[in-house]
């Protein structure tokens, strides 16, 4: 089944040279489909970068979705156009009536600031509170994994001595939970961030589960409220060259960063990518919307509680 965009999205053109179905919404409402509707609120500076990263890895299954942006007030994108967040977002505040099948909230570069100091973190309270009564599953994204730990479930994050940068190898603690169906034995998750949560806090909380986690990079997956809530750590959803075009960005501006881990042929810039997450950021995406929203929500969508 295709996703149902906003019409004039960026993402659609790019999507569709790729081969994926997506149609417009437009198109869509001549279908007597009920398609999931999903609510993504995206606090990464490259909005439609990272729109299209989502979108990619949602297109890969069989359900038909209804994708909506969600913004917050207290806050302005300074790298995104205001013609583009005014076209297709839409302030939590106009949403806060709707209910949505399944929540992405992806990461944020405010990480190294205490939760209390970002300038937005009262609406992300209200937003995870919010949720809790009007989203089936939400999938928390690096930033918001952290934030979302720390708001509902008291874990603090500890600064890291050297940003946590590259391609990490994981496994699964619970291999037949369904989040990990169709695993390997190991798998591989991109990281970027400079603070870390650790496994010894999520372990003290009865209400959480430790689903994943890596020798090197730590703690990557946390369910909670069987499958209501995961927070994620990592980025599954970064496309190929995303790493890449941070180490450039920072090397070109002077910043401590070192090549990322495990992510360039032979550990040479110029020799390329090699790209080792993406069959199982497809599984993880699909998983979820398979297993913790379709098969969880239900068919009247006011009854979401």
């Amino acid at each position: 089944m295709p996703l149902n965009l906003p019409d004039r999205l960026p993402a659609i053109g790019m999507l569709k040279e790729e081969n994926i179905f997506v149609i417009d919404h437009t198109r869509a409402t001549g279908q007597d489909i009920r398609p999931l509707r999903i609510v993504i609120l995206n606090l990464m500076p490259l909005k439609i970068t990272t729109e299209t990263d989502l979108i990619r890895l949602l297109s890969n299954t069989p359900l038909q979705l209804e994708i909506s942006f969600m913004k917050i007030k207290s806050h302005t994108p300074k790298n995104t156009p205001i013609e583009h967040m005014q076209a297709f977002y839409t302030d939590f505040e106009q949403m806060r009536h709707e209910k949505y099948d399944g929540m992405i909230i992806t990461g944020a570069p405010v990480e190294q600031m205490p939760f209390e100091e970002v300038n937005y973190w009262d609406e992300m309270t209200e937003i995870f509170g919010w949720a809790r009564t009007h989203v089936t599953s939400t999938l928390y994204i690096c930033w918001a994994a952290q934030a979302g730990l720390y708001y509902h479930y008291g874990i603090p994050k500890y600064p890291l001595g050297k940003k946590m940068f590259g391609i990490f190898e994981h496994h699964a603690l619970q291999p037949h939970h369904a989040i990990f169906r169709g695993f390997d034995d190991s798998f591989f998750v991109p990281h970027s961030r400079h603070t870390e949560i650790r496994r010894e806090d999520i372990l003290k909380v009865p209400a959480l589960t430790l689903l994943s986690e890596s020798a090197e990079s730590g703690v990557y997956m946390v369910v909670a409220r069987e499958g209501r809530e995961f927070f994620v750590t990592g980025h599954s959803e970064y496309s190929p060259l995303t790493l890449d075009g941070e180490y450039r960005r920072d090397k070109e501006k002077g910043l401590p960063i070192e090549v990322p881990c495990n992510y360039y042929i032979d550990d040479t810039p110029d020799k390329g990518v090699r790209v080792r997450w993406r069959a199982h950021a497809n599984l993880l995406f699909s998983n979820w919307l398979n297993y913790f929203v379709y098969q969880e929500t239900p068919y009247n969508i006011e009854e979401i509680r």
